[in-house]
């Protein structure tokens, strides 16, 4: 049950994992602030705020916005912090609101990692206030407790952290005002669960934990498939957020009977703050209407995340209920075959054929039946796609829907991003296919598979390869796009320069942080400049002294992309490689490979964990993803630039423009 909070009242937690979100009728700036148990904030270091927004246990947003995701962990914050307060405050630009009484009260709701509402509280009888304490979570006797406060400032967000005890409060309520200003901005993604696959991972991480599964073209070394660990929701990957991303793990489907609900009861969450748009009431026996947005979520974005998902989920469904159903009619009609040829009497003559073709028939009422089925679901499947796909926003789109004409450079990142289309064999007839997305910021690395698959045996090598590198820079464009600008920074390590050709449209653009590195001398520049970044960032975030990082540290989020491995690497290189990727996507440093995994095969078993860490892509259709629950081998589809289309060169065009208003 949901504790509904008034001023002063607590409420005790049982996680130590959660999420705060908050809505407001207006732009709002979120931060938070760490505390003894005298309620004083020791210093700069105690606050998480749009210019620094990460602590130890606490992440917060890096823009002003009516909607916020803060991240805590409760078993991360500091023995010395007995306290951690959530504070809202009115941004200070031109023909922004000055006090909260000109706004609606603002919501604020305490999560678990799986969506469901632990606590809530909203904020009234605010008036002049332009700054809130809105909730403090503390620490009583050993155990976690919410307390709904409410306390709000006139003086704003100075006068707030004045009364918090820290020292220079003016000066930082003016730095976060300018951080806020530039547009330094981002929202939060919920903290990765600690367990095996929660469900809400999207579709990504589910298809993508199991792409080792073993399938046709895939390699035997891969494994067995593995139970998700997401990244954060699920995948394909994806589950719904806890985020719906992706929620509990769907049973086994046995024997479903009805046509697909597109209630979806299944990934409902407590009910956000804002409805999902509602599909009016169908006739009496006719399917209903299908809706894009129709799932829970805190925003429109987030619902057609939870939508897809729910999509996939039914696909999994109704297909493993089809193919079920065929099975147990095969096995029927040989146990009554069996039982007609165990009989001598009946072996010849006309009784046995008339058994024989009794269990025939039996079996083809059995199996029409079961396809009448599919094809009712399919097709509401196929007609709720229709729907959803030209709704979806630019990160979750294909690269031929008209929402990229449109484009612009975005203020915050997205929750997931497409990394292309999944498909089961029994959806092609209807052209079904589901956008496979993953939860940002990225968990792993990628690796697109330029090798023979068994899928496409028949393609010339080099043009695999190509296509490869193609996949590479429309999945680079792609990121750098649904970034803010200066977020993101992509590198390419070329050490013969083949990729050349492949690269111009990034090289026109100007979008990527250096030229490509070519040569032997330049790979281990490169991997040597990004490990210490790796190294650095990690020791600051362990120590809680990330204002102590080098002034030059770039820190947006960093791709490497990494062609025609493993040739210009040595040992040292390959070992810097593999921490890379084990390392890096936890400190914002991301793997994308392009290569052969045959080329590689000289290094050995030695290199086998790095291919496991990363997720297999493929340039062409290959069916060697798998998810978890009832074990499809889906057929993943890369997204590519419809031929002819100048989308890739206009969207890079315009975040090179971006960039360049940033001073970047």
């Amino acid at each position: 049950m949901t504790a509904e909070l008034v001023r002063g009242q607590n409420h005790p937690l049982t996680q130590t994992r959660l999420e705060i979100r908050v809505s407001a009728g207006a732009p709002v700036v979120a931060g938070a602030t760490l505390s003894d148990d005298a309620g004083r904030v020791h210093g700069r270091d105690w606050v998480a705020h749009p210019g620094a927004p990460a602590l130890p246990g606490l992440e917060v947003p890096r823009q002003a916005a009516a909607d916020h995701r803060l991240a805590v962990d409760l078993d991360a914050v500091p023995e010395a912090a007995h306290r951690v307060s959530v504070l809202l405050a009115l941004p200070t630009g031109p023909g922004d609101p000055d006090r909260f009484g000109a706004v609606a009260a603002p919501f604020v709701a305490v999560t678990g990692l799986d969506g469901s509402e632990v606590a809530s509280y909203t904020i009234t009888d605010l008036d002049a206030e332009s700054a809130v304490v809105a909730l403090e979570l503390y620490r009583r006797q050993g155990a976690w407790k919410v307390r709904a406060v409410g306390q709000g400032y006139a003086g704003g967000l100075g006068a707030l952290l004045t009364d918090q005890g820290l020292p220079d409060a003016r000066a930082l309520a003016g730095e976060i005002g300018e951080a806020v200003a530039r547009g330094l901005a981002r929202t939060v993604a919920p903290p990765p669960p600690r367990t095996a696959a929660s469900g809400a991972s999207a579709m990504a991480d589910a298809a993508g934990a199991a792409s080792h599964a073993a399938s046709p073209g895939t390699h035997p070394s891969d494994g067995p498939p593995r139970s998700t660990q997401p990244q954060s929701p699920a995948e394909p990957q994806s589950s719904p957020a806890p985020r719906p991303a992706h929620e509990p793990q769907p049973a086994r489907p046995s024997g479903r009977t009805g046509p697909v609900n597109y209630t979806h009861p299944g990934r409902q969450a407590p009910a956000p703050p804002v409805p999902a748009p509602t599909a009016p009431p169908a006739e009496p026996g006719q399917p209903a209407v299908p809706v894009a947005g129709d799932a829970t979520g805190w925003s429109m974005d987030e619902r057609l995340y939870n939508q897809v998902w729910g999509m996939f989920e039914d696909l999994a469904r109704c297909v493993a209920a089809y193919r079920s159903a065929v099975d147990f009619a095969d096995s029927r009609m040989e146990q009554e075959l069996d039982k007609a040829l165990s009989d001598p009497r009946s072996r010849i003559g006309g009784q046995g054929d008339a058994a024989r073709e009794a269990a025939r028939a039996k079996h083809g009422q059995l199996v029409d039946r079961a396809r009448e089925v599919l094809d009712r679901d399919l097709a509401q499947l196929a007609a709720e796609s229709a729907v959803v796909e030209p709704a979806l926003p630019p990160a979750y789109a294909g690269w031929d829907n008209p929402v990229w004409h449109a484009y612009g450079s975005p203020m915050e990142i997205p929750m997931a991003l497409r990394l292309g289309d999944l498909q089961l064999p029994e959806s092609r007839g209807v052209g079904l296919r589901i956008p496979m997305l993953v939860r940002l910021p990225l968990e792993r690395g990628m690796w697109i598979d330029s090798g023979r698959s068994g899928a496409d045996a028949l393609t010339e090598s080099d043009e695999l390869r190509r296509r490869a590198l193609r996949s590479a820079v429309e999945l680079a464009a792609r990121l750098l796009a649904v970034y803010p600008a200066g977020e993101f920074a992509v590198h390419v390590i070329d050490p013969a320069g083949s990729a050349a050709g492949a690269l111009a449209p990034l090289v026109r653009a100007g979008v990527l942080a250096a030229p490509p590195t070519a040569g032997v001398a330049g790979v281990s520049d490169v991997l040597a400049r990004l490990t210490q970044r790796v190294d650095l960032v990690q020791m600051a975030v362990r120590g809680g002294a990330a204002d102590a990082l080098p002034p030059d540290l770039d820190t947006a989020e960093q791709l490497l992309i990494v062609n025609d491995f493993p040739h210009g690497f040595d040992d040292r290189a390959v070992t810097r490689l593999r921490y890379l990727a084990d390392e890096g996507p936890a400190v914002g440093v991301h793997l994308l490979m392009v290569a052969d995994r045959e080329d590689a095969a000289e290094y050995g078993p030695v290199l086998d964990p790095l291919w496991r860490a990363l997720l297999r892509l493929t340039p062409v259709p290959d069916d060697h993803l798998a998810d978890p629950w009832v074990g499809h081998a889906w057929t993943y589809e890369p997204p590519h630039v419809p031929p002819g289309s100048r989308i890739l060169e206009q969207v890079l065009e315009e975040v090179a423009r971006a960039r360049r208003e940033q001073g970047i």
